[in-house]
């Protein structure tokens, strides 16, 4: 900090200002459950390529040294470093999971392991068999399964996606298991940004469920199954163990997704409706720069909690910042679910699993499924409360590899392009569930629409997609 005070003079004056203020008038630092870091801002000046964090005196509040650094003509922006929350309240085409991980105790009628559960997986309509049927919310991962294994990268092989969340329980380390569906081949090197080493192990169990959903193992006979079930995973640790995440560290695990090469960046997680977040911005542009989708969960309506300023209510960032996806949450009977937030930001829905909105005239209501652990143990399971936009955003993420492994958009696109079309194409092919555009954006997923061989659909060529934000 003293290195920094003495390279920016007019902060060391403007910080002394504001720290001289008598305490009866100082706004002092709140505290995390007001949605920020104690204590702490995060500081740009012209000429910067990103901002830092930066360490308050005692006696200098948060907001109002921030205001008055802002009064500066030299600093670019002076916020407070937000907190986030996590999201969450064979035969290629029949993979041989058998939807739990014991050990089936004799064959079933009933449909096969995997699509007993997974019903987010199923197609929502056409040809349906006794061991896969159909269901109402339904992407149909099965139809794309059969493009993509036909355009000869099954899997979404050769693609990567970076899952900014908790952690990833891909190893066993310090008490921390491996789960057991995933291999060790499916992973790329990672960052802890809470432990601050190459070690992002979840602690929490979100972030496992979501890489569960994205790219979970696949026909080995274990548990359930994943999307792009080829693609690699690389696991960015940005949230601790309660799920929580600094502005700062987010924005660092974003070029770090970037920079080693991810191809798609999942952020299962929001920030307080006001917070401006300008270091992530920044690093969101970086992405888009680099031809990164980004993809992120709109948030889930909460209660009012004590030391809270207000509930959630609003669909906020990432997913309200450039270039995201942002993703609203679907039910297992094609309705929005009752925690999906509504606003003009909200692009597409996804299964999100979970009770419906009021007037849904279908009583389906499942969670959506996936191998994960309960905080505090070392036990996977499949546990049935995973529910909210966390979920619904793996589904698009994982879709999105499936997009670009597909071939469907065409050859020689420009980095910002093919952003762009990614989205384009996955709110061109998906399904109108009748909702408002604020609550439902194009619709819901179809998986096996949006990696439909050129042939098919005509291409899409280097189209853009006009944002609303």
């Amino acid at each position: 900090m003293r290195r920094l005070l003495r390279t920016f003079p007019p902060l060391v004056a403007l910080i002394g200002l504001v720290a001289a203020v008598p305490a009866a008038q100082a706004t002092t630092g709140l505290s995390s459950a007001h949605g920020f870091v104690p204590q702490q801002l995060l500081v740009k000046f012209d000429g910067q390529r990103s901002g830092r964090a930066l360490a308050l005196p005692s006696g200098a509040g948060v907001l109002r040294t921030a205001k008055a650094l802002r009064a500066n003509p030299r600093v670019a922006y002076a916020q407070p470093n937000y907190i986030a929350t996590a999201s969450a309240t064979a035969s290629p085409f029949d993979p041989n999971d058998p939807g739990t991980l014991g050990t089936p105790s004799e064959p079933s009628s009933l449909p096969s392991g995997w699509a007993s559960k997974q019903w987010d997986f199923l197609a929502s309509e056409g040809p349906a068999t006794p061991q896969l049927p159909t269901s109402p919310g339904g992407i149909d991962a099965v139809g794309a399964w059969r493009h993509l294994i036909e355009a000869g990268r099954p899997g979404a092989a050769g693609i990567v996606v970076a899952v900014l969340d908790t952690g990833i329980a891909y190893r066993s380390f310090g008490g921390i298991l491996t789960s057991p569906d995933f291999s060790p081949a499916q992973f790329v090197g990672g960052y802890d940004f809470i432990g601050h080493d190459r070690f992002p192990l979840d602690e929490n169990g979100h972030g496992t469920h979501v890489a569960g959903t994205i790219a979970e193992e696949t026909d080995n006979g274990i548990g359930l199954t994943g999307l792009a079930y080829r693609a690699k995973l690389m696991p960015v640790r940005v949230l601790n163990r309660v799920g929580e995440g600094h502005e700062n560290r987010i924005a660092r695990g974003i070029r770090y997704a970037v920079t080693h090469h991810a191809n798609v960046i999942n952020m299962s997680f929001n920030f307080e409706c006001e917070a401006q977040l300008p270091m992530v911005d920044e690093a969101l542009r970086f992405a888009y720069r680099r031809g990164v989708v980004t993809v992120a969960s709109g948030g889930n309506l909460e209660p009012l909690e004590p030391g809270r300023k207000a509930a959630k209510e609003c669909v906020s960032a990432p997913a309200t910042g450039p270039h995201v996806i942002a993703v609203g949450g679907a039910t297992e009977g094609a309705c929005i679910g009752y925690y999906s937030l509504a606003g003009a930001a909200i692009d597409l829905v996804a299964p999100g699993g979970g009770e419906p909105r009021k007037g849904c005239p279908s009583i389906l209501q499942r969670p959506i499924y996936q191998v994960t652990f309960r905080p505090k143990t070392t036990e996977f399971a499949i546990p049935g409360d995973y529910v909210g936009t966390s979920m619904a955003a793996a589904h698009v993420s994982g879709v999105a590899a499936m997009v670009l492994a597909s071939g469907v958009l065409g050859p020689r696109l420009t980095p910002e392009d093919k952003v762009d079309a990614v989205l384009s194409q996955l709110r061109r092919t998906a399904r109108n569930l009748g909702y408002p555009r604020t609550l439902q954006g194009a619709g819901l997923i179809d998986a096996a629409k949006a990696t439909e061989p050129l042939a098919s659909l005509g291409g899409i060529g280097k189209a853009r997609v006009p944002r609303l934000r």
